[in-house]
């Protein structure tokens, strides 16, 4: 196996353990043993966690921006955009419920870390936020775009913390409803 190989390898474990686990609680020799390799060879790929992390953050932000840009390509409207940001919610559901939102609850943890990645991290969130604001700007919302994408950006945030504190699968369903009915009223 390549050596980028087995890079990639170790930043989707690492990515997968600080959703599931917490990044404070997800050790080198977690991550190893996912990978099923040792310590030395884990060192030969990264040198400290925090090199991890940032690996980690660049992986979302290029897998959130391939996933817009393909909500772009596949969608014939800005709405049909937005339906499909409000969807993640259901697509992602069984990992909410058991986990909550792999982008809100890694910055709440580095804010709560006082971590220096949290900036990195956070822009997840900015990718999302200003997508949003271009497709309701789309809609010819130019004057409060950038407030509607935050109010919905905030409402899934809300739905995925609860929906992960109650377990709770119909109250996604139904905030799922609720929110392309606010949508309508936009379009």
């Amino acid at each position: 196996m390549s050596s980028e190989s087995k890079r990639e390898q170790i930043i989707s474990a690492a990515d997968q353990l600080f959703y599931q686990n917490g990044f404070e609680h997800t050790s080198f020799a977690h991550i190893a043993e996912a990978v099923n390799i040792s310590r030395g060879n884990f060192y030969y790929h990264f040198k400290t966690k925090d090199d991890i992390l940032d690996a980690v953050i660049n992986r979302r932000l290029k897998n959130t921006q391939t996933m817009l840009d393909q909500w772009v390509s596949e969608a014939d409207s800005p709405a049909e955009r937005i339906a499909s940001f409000i969807n993640i919610l259901l697509m992602n559901q069984a990992n909410i419920l058991q986990f909550g939102c792999p982008v809100g609850t890694l910055t709440t943890e580095l804010s709560k870390l006082d971590h220096l990645a949290l900036q990195d991290a956070s822009k997840v969130f900015t990718l999302f936020r200003i997508w949003l604001k271009h497709q309701f700007k789309q809609l010819g919302h130019k004057k409060n775009a950038d407030e509607l994408a935050m109010h919905l950006l905030a409402r899934s945030q809300g739905v995925a913390t609860l929906a992960s504190a109650f377990n709770d699968k119909k109250f996604i369903k139904q905030e799922v409803k609720q929110l392309h009915a606010w949508l309508g009223q936009y379009i």
